[in-house]
Formats: C-alpha cells, structure tokens, sequence
C-alpha cells in the first residue's frame, strides 16, 4: 500500500514537470504556432465564411421553403427553390448597394468633411447672434463648440486611406476564389444541412453517455434558436431602420439623409447605447448642416421611429424569445464591449439571454432536487 503511494506521488511529480516543460516549449515556440495558426485559419477562412452565411440566411431560407411547401408541384423542389430565391434577393440587394447606396454614403462622407469648415464657422456665427441668457451660449456648450473646432475631419476620415484600407482587407482576408467557396460552402451547407446535424447528433451521441448527449442537445438547441432569431433579426431590424429613417429624412430635406440613415441602422444592432449614439451624432451634423430647427424636428421624426422600432418592429421580427430585462442588456452589452469591443456588444445580449437561461435551470433543478 505504501508503495503504491510513493508511485503514485511520484507519477504526479513527473506528469506535472513534463507539463511545466511542455507549457515552456509551447510558449518558447509561439511563433511558429502563431505562423501555423494563422495560416490554417486563412485556409479554412473560405469555409468559416460560408458557415455565417448559411448561418444568416438559415432563418430565411426555413419560411420561403414552408411557402414553397404549401404549393403541391412545388413542394419536392421547396429546399432548392427557397435556397435560390433567398440567395437572388441577397444578390439583388447586394448589387443595389454598392450601386446607389455605397456611392452616395462614400460622397456623402467626403462632402461633410470637406465641409465641415463652413458648417462649424457657420452655425458658430448663428449662435453667436443669439441672446447672452440663451442656453447655447452657455459655459458648457460653448466648450463642445470650442473642442470641435480642433478636431481635424481629414485626419481621422480620410476618403482615400479609407478605400485603401478597404481594397488592403478585401485583399487580404477573400479574393475572387474564396468568395466563390464561400457562396458554395454555404449553400450546400443550406441545402444538406438536416443530414450534417443528423452526422453531428450520432457523433455526439457516440462520444457522450446518453445523459449527458441529452443535455448537450437541449441546450444546444436552446441556444442556436436565441443567436438565430437574434443575429438574423437583428440584420433585418437594422435595414428596415436605416431605410426607414433614410426615407424620413429625405422627406424632411436633412442634407446627407442617407448616410445617417445608414448610420442609424447600423448602430441600431448594438441595443440602447447604438441607437442614443446614433442619433446623437445625426443631431450634431444636421445641426450644423441644417440649422437649430432642421435639427430638432429630425430628432422628433427619428425619435419617434425608433419607438415604433422599440414597440412594434422589433417584437415582431425577433419575438419574445430574448425576453430579458433591460437592466440585463445595459450590463451584458457594457460588459461585452468592454472586453471584446463592437463584436463583443452585438453579440452580448444573446450570450446573456443563454447564460440566463442556463442559471434559471440550474435553479429549477435544485428547487426540485430539494422537494424530493
């Protein structure tokens, strides 16, 4: 018996110290890993490309197939025919933007900074005219005035760095034959996808005990249905938004309407804080672009969409499934962006909305446990 235990301690002396030099030839060779690393990630980057893209038109796909279904002739082919139409629409949507709507946000960008001289010097010369009691004369504001006059536009938004910075990425990350890979990828992943979940389910089913395969798949399923609904409601959300305002502010003559509509779109996927900095920012450019009274009634015109949004819109695309409270959301999306940025804050809430539902069965489970 002491025996036993002199070998045994001795065992877990020596698997430790192999462990400890393990650690210290992995981090002495982190380069090569890295240089490894990286380039299997830029060969396997087509792949993981294909799999988001499968992975946002699922949703869509899924209710254009149901449609197909309903109609008798069509019903065998529904899967191909919803795959095609989902993917045409993209396409479509795809070639409109970068044809009218990319051009005129690019334009729009280089005209404000361009500018954005005669806006400041402009709207300072206004409020300068006004009463001394008036609030926009006051310490704070004024100071806000001062700060922007030192921010220079050009430095920080240059149109040319910007494109090549785009054009370097593009480059970088997908040339011509990895987008073609990725659009394939994806669509056969739509098109097969019940046979690789079935493939996916008996692999797991042949690695785990049952109970525990169980409980991997409840709770897989629980979360793929959240990050679904959420990430592919969300995209929906925002261009119904961005389209919505864009239009509003067109209609109002807000000059640049529909870069800020874009823009209001875009950070309308990051919950309460995208859409207060959105319309902040709208506020400050139509405000020196259009004057105090433009900028006001652009403010109530937006405002009063993003409730109809809040109230109407989003429930309707997303559901209740992400029913959590809004004290929640305001920590999960600080805490995400703090740590992993922008991608961090879109992907917070349903993260946290997984995380709660794990916690509120977890305490089920031991309330039941302690009944029995």
């Amino acid at each position: 018996m002491r025996e036993q235990k002199r070998l045994s301690k001795w065992l877990y002396w020596f698997i430790l110290g192999v462990a400890i030099i393990a650690v210290y030839k992995l981090l002495d060779n982190l380069g090569p890993i890295t240089n490894f690393l990286n380039g299997l990630l830029n060969i396997l980057m087509p792949f993981v490309m294909g799999l988001l893209i499968a992975y946002l038109f699922y949703i869509p796909c899924r209710a254009v197939e149901r449609k197909y279904k309903k109609v008798k002739f069509l019903s065998k082919r529904a899967r191909g025919l919803s795959i095609v139409t989902v993917y045409i629409i993209a396409i479509l949507i795809v070639v409109l933007a970068l044809t009218f709507v990319i051009p005129n946000i690019v334009k729009s960008i280089a005209d404000f900074v361009a500018n954005f001289g005669d806006y400041y010097n402009s709207t300072l010369e206004k409020i300068q005219n006004l009463p001394e009691d008036s609030i926009w004369k006051s310490d704070a504001i004024m100071g806000i005035i001062q700060n922007l006059s030192q921010i220079d536009l050009k430095e920080y938004l240059n149109i040319e760095k910007l494109m090549q910075y785009a054009q370097g990425a593009i480059s970088a990350v997908s040339g011509i034959f990895n987008i073609f890979v990725s659009f394939i990828v994806s669509v056969y992943l739509l098109a097969e996808r019940r046979q690789i979940l079935q493939f996916l389910k008996r692999l797991a089913g042949a690695i785990f005990p049952k109970g525990t395969y169980e409980m991997v798949s409840r709770y897989f399923n629980k979360s793929n249905e959240v990050f679904f609904k959420y990430i592919s409601g969300q995209v929906l959300d925002a261009i119904i938004v961005g389209i919505l305002t864009s239009v509003a502010m067109s209609i109002l003559g807000v000059k640049y309407a529909i870069l800020l509509g874009f823009t209001i779109g875009l950070f309308n996927l990051i919950p309460y804080f995208g859409a207060i900095i959105a319309v902040i920012i709208a506020i400050i450019v139509t405000l020196f672009t259009g004057g105090l009274g433009q900028a006001i009634l652009m403010a109530i015109v937006v405002i009063i969409l993003q409730q109809i949004d809040a109230n109407i819109i989003n429930p309707k695309i997303i559901g209740n499934s992400l029913s959590i409270s809004p004290l929640l959301v305001i920590f999960a999306v600080t805490v995400g962006g703090a740590y992993f940025g922008v991608l961090g804050m879109f992907l917070s809430v349903p993260v946290g909305t997984v995380i709660k539902l794990l916690i509120e069965e977890y305490i089920e489970y031991k309330e039941k446990k302690e009944i029995l």
